[in-house]
């Protein structure tokens, strides 16, 4: 076997994934190492892809040539549009998935791709060398040790280690070292990491039990099928799933609760078993019943884990008390008398390093050429690990295709890093967020999030990331053509709207309405809230032939364009101070002006630009000015020098 590759991308998760295809298809030689074959894209908590935001983040990671959403396509067992009565800013699809047919349709997917091998084992060492100006420590990454003594070598190394470093899953009072349910963590890593100088800290999660679907009375509970008329997460899908299989709604009982509270104590979360700090936006069920007292029941939905399989994900039950109580709660819910707990739910620790110790394109600011991805930065969820990985992998391989000198592999004028600011992706927002702002709890992604999210809808990720994923040759000539023609067809049939005039009036539908006896453009109607797009279909019988994406765009397009232009131009504000850059041998060491929080801040995050050091918690608009006149001082030397 090659012992020596460009890129070594370290876990299979979701963002080791996304990591080593993207590199393999950027045309460089990738190793993937990872403990067990079979559990190569597992979904270790509930088996569903998307969901609100975190929608956005799989069609992004599609259309900057990712596979989540493609491989999601073809294993889903319905969709759902979330948000919909609101605005398009806001709408995410989440789709069901069949959990081993995900993890099979990945492991295909990495199998049958050029340029990618896989490995099987434990890394315990990050190889290391002298560096030269790159890196805090003045190393640099060359390689991977594992357990059992081999070695291998690349020139970028990305690390996907999800909640695997040092697990500890907890269920009651019993403990005991695992990275999920049934398998070895990964131990020696983050020693080693520690020893070259990276701050870890601990962190919590959790999932619940699972539950025997023929155990359960569904007579007690409500049908919750998904929508019918939905778009597939990929480009790459011509339509989306079918099958349509439901999952179903119950709630927790007065009873459940008297259980659950009478053994508080024997929860590690309260006894004090558990250091680590848990996620906020996803808590046990016994951190619900403490935090919100007032609720006298809390939703239950029972998933199904797949197509052919009788396992059932019981979503909002996650819980880590003992394997008695987490049953005998169960059964206090209305169709779950009777249930059979296949597993019990539990809660883990790993280690995560803080993610201020990285740059934006996700690379170590510690060690050069060695980068992180997923949970190891704090985050939690499939989709923003996924994220993650993919633009970890894009600019690992960037940066060896730089050293390498091979640009010709790309469409991509110039060279690295690739990075999406907050205007352009929720991906972007995701990675400003970490490495400007830290966390120190499971992050997860929100709407709320992206000050910009009116431009950041699901229905125009195409139009915002497409170009970059064909630039960096993961997209197909062809893909890209045909959206093309699509942006052709809308500009074309906006002209048409504007061009075409009607009398509403005329219409059975509208003529009970208040409108006079004018003419309207078809633009202009489409602007009125009372109009819709389907209108246009009983105004002009040319629209039943328009595709339904491109009304779809023409809608909201038109009626939201006042609302648009004022963020492009918030935008365009943003992006001054985002094209503000700060050198990279900028030192803000002996410069005075600064509040002390602030310089130690500044020293710590080392911003990037004036727009992302604006964005660290604690600096001022006063300090953002002192360090624009450092900054004009400091050229003004390197010029005169």
């Amino acid at each position: 076997m090659n012992y020596s590759f460009d890129i070594i991308t370290i876990g299979a998760g979701h963002a080791g994934c996304e990591a080593s295809l993207a590199c393999a298809r950027m045309g460089l030689n990738t190793l993937l190492i990872t403990m067990s074959k079979e559990n190569i894209a597992t979904m270790s908590c509930n088996p569903a892809i998307g969901g609100l935001a975190k929608g956005q983040l799989v069609r992004e990671i599609d259309a900057l040539g990712g596979e989540m959403g493609f491989v999601t396509d073809q294993t889903a067992l319905q969709y759902k549009i979330l948000n919909k009565s609101k605005g398009p800013a806001v709408w995410s699809t989440r789709a069901q998935a069949d959990r081993e047919g995900y993890k099979v349709a990945m492991r295909n997917s990495l199998e049958k791709q050029d340029s990618l091998s896989l490995a099987f084992g434990n890394v315990v060492e990050i190889l290391t060398e002298e560096s030269s100006i790159s890196s805090t420590t003045g190393k640099k990454a060359i390689g991977v040790k594992l357990d059992d003594g081999r070695e291998f070598y690349g020139k970028a190394i990305v690390i996907n280690a999800g909640t695997f470093l040092n697990g500890l899953v907890h269920i009651g009072n019993k403990n005991f070292r695992a990275g999920r349910a049934g398998e070895a963590p990964s131990v020696g890593l983050t020693d080693n990491l520690i020893q070259l100088g990276f701050q870890t800290v601990r962190l919590k999660t959790g999932t619940p039990p699972r539950l025997d679907s023929r155990s359960i009375d569904y007579s007690k509970t409500e049908i919750s099928p998904g929508d019918e008329d939905v778009k597939p997460f990929s480009l790459r899908t011509e339509k989306a799933n079918g099958k349509n299989i439901p999952c179903w709604l119950t709630h927790t009982s007065a009873k459940t609760h008297e259980i659950i509270l009478a053994n508080l104590q024997k929860s590690p979360l309260y006894s004090g078993r558990i250091v680590g700090i848990g996620p906020r936006y996803c808590p046990s069920i016994e951190d619900k019943l403490v935090r919100f007292k007032d609720k006298s029941r809390h939703q239950i939905f029972l998933e199904p884990d797949g197509e052919d399989t009788y396992v059932v994900y019981i979503n909002g039950f996650s819980t880590s008390l003992p394997e008695e109580v987490q049953l005998e709660a169960l059964r206090g819910i209305p169709g779950l008398e009777e249930v059979i707990m296949l597993r019990p739910g539990y809660a883990i620790e790993y280690d995560f390093f803080p993610p201020t110790q990285l740059k934006q394109t996700l690379e170590t600011k510690l060690v050069e050429n060695l980068y992180f991805a997923g949970q190891i930065n704090g985050t939690s969820g499939y989709e923003e690990a996924a994220a993650q990985g993919l633009m970890a992998g894009i600019n690992a391989g960037l940066k060896v295709i730089r050293l390498t000198n091979c640009l010709t592999r790309l469409r991509r004028e110039g060279e690295p890093p690739f990075i999406l600011n907050r205007s352009e992706a929720y991906i972007g927002v995701l990675l400003d967020d970490l490495v400007t702002k830290g966390t120190n709890e499971p992050y997860r992604m929100f709407t709320s999030r992206a000050e910009y999210r009116l431009l950041l809808r699901e229905d125009n990720t195409d139009q915002r990331l497409l170009k970059y994923g064909y630039q960096l040759g993961l997209i197909s000539k062809e893909m890209y053509q045909k959206f093309e023609g699509k942006i052709h067809r809308i500009e074309t049939e906006k002209v048409r709207l504007n061009k075409t005039f009607v009398m509403p009036s005329q219409f059975p539908k509208f003529k009970d309405a208040t409108w006079d006896h004018r003419k309207y453009s078809l633009h202009h109607l489409l602007k009125m809230s009372e109009v819709t797009r389907e209108d246009l279909k009983i105004f002009d019988e040319y629209y039943n032939e328009v595709p339904e994406e491109i009304l779809e765009q023409l809608e909201i397009q038109i009626k939201y364009e006042g609302y648009i232009k004022i963020q492009e131009e918030e935008i365009e504000k943003f992006k001054k101070l985002e094209s503000m850059l700060i050198p990279e041998d900028f030192t803000y060491d002996s410069l005075n002006g600064f509040k002390k929080e602030a310089l130690e801040k500044f020293k710590k995050i080392r911003p990037r630009s004036i727009g992302q050091a604006s964005r660290i918690s604690g600096v001022t608009p006063g300090d953002i000015a002192v360090l624009m006149i450092r900054l004009k001082q400091f050229q003004n030397q390197k010029n005169n020098f």
